[in-house]
């Protein structure tokens, strides 16, 4: 099957409907009213981040249009219109979300968003206070003239684009709102058992006067702006000890990228946007009208001052069946393989394999690759904990994650001053594995401990992402990580694994292995089947090996959370693949692949999703399970999610994010039966 008749949802669009189904989760009353909000704000992340990444991209192959349709089927200049269709419409149903359902149900709970305009006396004499002792001084106004260059303005800051005026002259003004350095949300004092909140936005506004006042211009307009711009970053082909120098200069390279959406006040005049467009150079598909309100991201941390019913419940983690945190972790788990499923189960227990590796006089050598880390890492504590007891210590720590690079590049720096071994990656390649490789001296030999997992090594994402992770003792898995961890040291690739499935090299070839056996025994009569869950689906190749098998008549369902370019239902073709994506509190990221076999059921997790860039061009790590314990644990997870049809969308060729419902039927919410479930297996 050739590309060009390969059918396939353009994975932009795809998307941008994933992002829907976050818009759909802020639309649901069901969803506590503080959450709603907070998806809104994860919305709106989501689309700032597309727009640093995605439609830059996309702009460069306009630029080459004609090529690149030859090249991608597709017509880059058609789609960037889509784009903007597509992204205005669901602003609309945002904006229309935000001011007409959720500023009006916080009102019936009490709590009120206020602007400058509803202060009494009072409030506005605090706020006038708050603004003397706390903003003034942060506030650089910029006065714009034509005889002087347009300041360059910073990627995703607010600014306030200011008009003063009188009946016969008028001046331009451009000022940053301060929101690194200050709180977005300002609680006022409150009044008969009524909450007010108002935005930093909306206090510098109250006082735009004390600001301006040198300026004889009674009438004074702001309106709130943000320019989005290219974020991909150019990076040296070489490899040198100037690496990190280099990172560090592209990322400040990245913050003055190409311009590629501007998202303005649609309350501003339209000669105020026109003077914007000119001056910044924009196109009109670049012009994204919104509220008052930019960098709505700030909103994940709204505070509710209100019941505790306005936020979801946070139920404890749960343990995990005879796996005792008072015990030694190694002598538990050279017994058995133990299965961590996140966030239900405590990310504890990976921070206590580590720890316990740190202090044990048995210890003496640790491998762990890192991609994405807290902000007060525990992991890295542990490490340096490590180093500080003898231990020899070999930490890859991936630079080019991005928007995670100058994190990562403060631990690399630290890790290093403390002696850990430091490994940068490999150029061209991220690694985006998640291993870890302890070497324990016992009755003089080596015997070796590992945990691989879905999820980063990262304890504040382990409380929102939804992962597994595994300590083995396996004998030839932990030989063939031994193997992988030498070749990253050496930064050359191996294959021939015979249990791991290892990216760039064997990904691709076993995955087809597999989804062949199963059309083969399909054809034969044999029991038959895939199952597949995954954040993405999007490389063309993989979509048509999953066809082949589709139009074998082999079963498939899939759970791909974000986007996918597979287009199910297609009589002949995919009329036997099914596909939902589950988005509830927790961010479903778990990578899970299961093969029927002929009855003798396969089951492997991943740190991979089946994108081009994680099979070609990524260090994944796909690993089997083994035990038949866990093995039936990961099996039934599966199978309630597969059940939901609260939460569950359908993925369909008509993209219209239709939830699968329940009908007369009982309801199931995977997230919460997952839970119900590990509780009950916790103390059997």
């Amino acid at each position: 099957m050739s590309k060009q008749k390969l059918p396939l949802i353009n994975r932009e669009i795809s998307w941008l409907y994933f992002n829907e189904r976050v818009l759909q989760e802020a639309a649901d009353k069901s969803v506590p009213l503080i959450e709603r909000l907070r998806f809104l704000a994860i919305f709106s992340s989501n689309l700032d981040e597309f727009y640093r990444v995605r439609v830059p991209t996309l702009g460069r192959l306009a630029n080459i249009n004609t090529k690149a349709k030859e090249l991608l089927g597709y017509n880059p200049k058609k789609t960037l219109k889509t784009i903007r269709e597509i992204v205005v419409k669901l602003e609309r149903k945002f904006d229309d979300l935000y001011e007409n359902e959720i500023i009006r149900e916080l009102a019936t709970e009490k709590i009120f968003i206020i602007n400058e305009h509803q202060l009494n006396v009072k409030r506005g004499e605090f706020l006038r206070w708050y603004f003397r002792e706390k903003l003034l001084s942060t506030l650089v106004p910029l006065m714009l003239s034509d005889d002087k260059p347009f300041p360059e303005l910073k990627d995703r800051a607010i600014y306030f684009f200011v008009r003063l005026s009188n009946k016969e002259k008028f001046r331009y003004s451009l000022m940053e709102i301060p929101l690194d350095s200050l709180e977005r949300f300002i609680v006022l004092p409150e009044t008969n058992d009524l909450r007010f909140i108002i935005l930093l936005d909306d206090i510098i506004r109250y006082c735009l006067e004390e600001i301006y006042f040198i300026f004889d211009y009674p009438r004074l307009e702001a309106y709130s702006i943000q320019l989005t711009r290219d974020a991909e970053l150019e990076l040296d082909r070489s490899v040198s000890e100037k690496f990190i120098e280099t990172l560090t200069k592209s990322l400040q390279k990245r913050k003055k990228g190409k311009p590629q959406r501007l998202l303005y006040d649609n309350a501003m005049p339209e000669d105020m946007v026109a003077y914007l467009v000119e001056k910044l150079n924009l196109g009109n598909d670049s012009l994204i009208p919104g509220n008052r309100y930019h960098n709505f991201k700030d909103f994940i941390d709204f505070p509710n001052v209100g019941r505790r019913e306005l936020e979801y419940e946070r139920p404890p983690a749960l343990r995990v069946q005879n796996l005792d945190l008072s015990k030694s972790i190694f002598s538990q788990i050279a017994r058995r393989d133990y299965l961590i499923n996140l966030p239900y189960q405590s990310f504890d227990y990976i921070i206590h394999f580590l720890r316990e590796a740190a202090i044990d006089p048995k210890v003496t050598e640790i491998s762990i690759t890192l991609y994405r880390l807290a902000q007060n890492s525990r992991i890295i504590n542990a490490l340096i904990n490590a180093v500080k007891n003898g231990k020899k210590v070999n930490c890859l720590v991936e630079l080019k994650a991005r928007f995670d690079e100058q994190n990562n590049i403060y631990w690399t720096n630290r890790l290093e001053e403390e002696g850990v071994a430091v490994n940068y990656g490999i150029l061209d390649y991220k690694v985006h594995s998640k291993i870890c490789l302890i070497t324990r001296m016992e009755k003089g030999k080596p015997v070796y401990y590992a945990n691989l997992a879905t999820g980063n090594y990262n304890e504040k994402t382990a409380k929102i992402y939804g992962d597994h992770s595994i300590f083995t003792t396996h004998k030839g898995i932990t030989k063939e990580l031994k193997k992988l961890f030498r070749g990253l040291e050496k930064k050359i690739f191996f294959n021939d694994y015979k249990y791991l499935i290892v990216s760039p090299l064997e990904t691709r070839r076993k995955v087809y292995a597999m989804i062949d056996t199963e059309i083969r025994n399909q054809k034969e009569g044999k029991p038959a089947g895939i199952i597949l869950k995954m954040n993405s689906l999007a490389d063309e190749e993989m979509i048509e090996k999953i066809y082949e098998a589709g139009a074998g008549g082999v079963n498939i369902q899939m759970i791909v959370r974000g986007m996918c370019c597979l287009v199910p239902g297609i009589p002949g073709l995919s009329d036997t693949i099914k596909v939902i994506s589950i988005v509830d509190k927790y961010l479903e990221h778990a990578r899970v692949w299961i093969f029927t076999n002929g009855g003798e059921e396969k089951i492997f997790l991943s740190s991979a999703d089946f994108m081009t860039r994680n099979l070609d061009r990524r260090v994944e790590v796909g690993f089997p399970v083994l035990d038949p314990l866990v093995k039936q644990e990961i099996r039934d997870i599966i199978s309630i999610q597969l059940q939901d049809n609260t939460k569950a969308r359908e993925i369909t060729r008509h993209t219209h994010n239709r939830y699968k419902k329940a009908g007369r039927g009982k309801k199931y919410r995977a997230q919460i039966d997952i839970y119900t479930y590990l509780k009950n297996k916790q103390f059997n």
